[in-house]
């Protein structure tokens, strides 16, 4: 199954983030199928950018997004668009 999730990057003490679609089998910062974004907790508001179509995408085509991932699209409206319930 894939997985719309964050992969860690950055220094210590100042992680940053990909957002990824992954295979849930997969180690939190191993290989990926696709990088579709970015998610900086550091700055203040913590910076998001993503490609939204692409998110669109795999959601629409089964991927499950992780409880942080889930946050943020539905923080944009973005989960509702794909799955209005």
């Amino acid at each position: 199954m894939l997985r719309i999730r964050l992969k860690r990057v950055g220094k210590k003490g100042h992680p940053s983030y990909r957002i990824v679609v992954a295979d849930s089998r997969a180690p939190r910062d191993g290989a990926y199928v696709e990088w579709i974004g970015n998610y900086d907790p550091m700055m203040d508001p913590p910076a998001i950018t993503y490609k939204e179509d692409r998110a669109i995408a795999w959601l629409k085509n089964g991927a499950q997004p992780s409880d942080a991932v889930r946050r943020i699209l539905v923080r944009d409206g973005v989960f509702d668009r794909v799955n209005p319930e």
